[in-house]
Parts: C-alpha cells; structure tokens; sequence
C-alpha cells in the first residue's frame, strides 16, 4: 500500500460561514500542490453512514461535498471518484435519500459503491480479523481524501476521518450491516488501527459546521459551528485535535493513542504544524456552540501536552 503523500503533520483549522471559502482556506492551508498533482486520481470518501439529513450531523452535508469537488477540481486531477461503503443503510439508499446523486450528476464525477467487488484481500495486524475483502480502486488512486464530520461515538469514543476510512473501506457484502458479521466490533478500536496502517490518507477534512454530541454515530445532538473546518495531511492528527473539542487528550481515543505511538500519526499537538485559528479559538467556539459556555482544554495559548497536566 502506499504511503502518505506529505509526512509532516499540518493542521489548518478555517471557519467561514460561506462554505467554499471554509473548504477551500482550509485545503489551501496545507501544503496542497505536494498533496494534489495535476493528473492524478482523487479518491475522496465521504462519511455516508446513514440515510439521515445532513442537519441531524449524521452524514457530511450534500453542499459541502459539492464544494469539496469543486475545490479539488481545481488542482486539475485526471479523475475524481466518490467511493464510500455505507454501514447503517445500504450507500445507495444514503446516495438518494440524502441527496448526493444531484451532486455526483452536477459535478460528472464517478461514484463506487464500496460495499461490492471487485475486491482484493488485505492482510491486517488484527487478532480477530486476519485479512479483509477491500475493494481494487485502492491500487488505482493517488490520492485519498477522508471527508467526515465530528461527532461522539458510542464505541469509537469520537468518529471523524480515521474510524471513516476504517469502517467505510471494508465491504459490507463481506462484514453485512453494520459490518458487525465477522467480528469487527469485537475489537473495533483494534480494527480501526489495523485498517489505519494499511490504508494511508492523504488528506483529512474534518467538518465541525454539523458536529454530533451526546452519542453518536446516528442518534445524538446536531451541533452547529457554522463553517468551522479542521484539514490536515495527517488524519491522526486531525482527529487529535478534534477530539480536544470535545474534550478528549489522546489516550482518551485508545485507536488515536495506538497508532500514534506505533509511528502512524501525530496525535500531540506540540508537533503539529498548526495554522489558520488557534486551539483555543477553535475549542471555544465549538464548546459555546455546543454547551452554551466555554470549555477549553488549551487555555491562554498554552497547548497542553499528550497527557494535559497529570
């Protein structure tokens, strides 16, 4: 499997309430002519779980994904595929339901379902699940993007573009719904991370425009932080840090923990590359939004460390 395009770990963090400008400063802010090359094939994957509106925070919203095309289509790549595999709802009912065939129509781009062959065999470092069925688009693409929103997991702990790529990618017509068949949510936080190291993301957008609280991945609490976006080259960090909104120092996510400490990402803050709004701004803005106060891990400037202040 190929490895990341940009190793080094930036973080942009945009808001806008205009949301090309949030997406676009967003993928701007990060080193984007290394990431995306004129020619290449872009594989981006959307957060799909459930037939649900995207103002419940349950899915990535059609028009935000619309501009997430638009901004990638810019760089000129040769091709642009949407490939997702849906396991709350078969993705073709997610697909019309909520309305992203209009956008996949208006933007002439391909989608693949990735719930179905034609399949290759992954081997994965797992004590359940020695090897899963992955889909062969995986050897066709240069550049994988990981589109996903923010929200409280009743397993996962958080869901954003790490645990959207590991649940997404394994197909269902192998796992079923909720690709719990094969043992999956046995040890869920250890198939996150074993999928994490064989599948690299080149680029991890993390919405926090419709965030969920309360728990997640389908029945929780719509937080709106109107066009506030978290991009990076490294999708363990922006999970990181979208895990300090609510709340959450690293070793808090046991799969964001692994596989930092394993070498496959930067979940400390210390080492990120971090531009655009601070932690601090971004850290407020969320929690007033969402508890109507400020809750803030990283106050005064001061960025705690990978264990805070024990």
């Amino acid at each position: 499997m190929k490895s990341r395009r940009v190793n080094e770990p930036y973080v942009y963090i945009s808001k806008s309430p205009i949301k090309r400008e949030a997406i676009s400063s967003a993928l701007n802010g990060l080193p984007i002519k290394k990431l995306v090359k004129e020619g290449d094939h872009v594989v981006i994957t959307p957060n799909w779980v459930k037939a649900k509106p995207a103002n419940t925070a349950t899915v990535v919203g059609p028009q935000t994904l619309q501009e997430l095309i638009k901004c990638i289509k810019g760089m000129k790549p040769k091709k642009i595929t949407i490939a997702c595999g849906s396991g709350g709802d078969k993705t073709l009912d997610v697909f019309y339901k909520v309305g992203y065939k209009k956008v996949i129509d208006e933007e002439e781009v391909e989608f693949i379902d990735l719930n179905f062959g034609p399949f290759i065999d992954l081997s994965l470092d797992h004590d359940i699940i020695k090897s899963t069925k992955i889909n062969r688009i995986i050897e066709d693409m240069d550049v994988l993007v990981s589109f996903s929103q923010l929200k409280l997991h009743e397993e996962a702990t958080i869901s954003g573009t790490v645990k959207n790529i590991a649940l997404g990618w394994p197909p269902a017509e192998v796992h079923g719904y909720p690709k719990k068949n094969l043992g999956i949510h046995e040890d869920l936080h250890g198939f996150i991370r074993a999928i994490s190291k064989k599948i690299a993301t080149d680029i991890a957008i993390l919405s926090v425009d419709k965030a969920m609280i309360g728990t997640g991945p389908s029945d929780g609490k719509a937080v709106n932080t109107e066009g506030l976006i978290i991009a990076s080259t490294d999708a363990v960090a922006a999970d990181a840090i979208g895990g300090r909104l609510l709340g959450f120092l690293p070793q808090a996510i046991s799969y964001i923990y692994s596989l930092y400490k394993e070498g496959f990402g930067e979940a400390d803050p210390k080492n990120m590359i971090i531009k655009g709004l601070s932690l601090e701004e971004a850290e407020k803005i969320f929690s007033i939004a969402a508890y109507n106060q400020e809750v803030v891990l990283d106050k005064n400037n001061q960025i705690k460390n990978i264990h805070g202040n024990q």
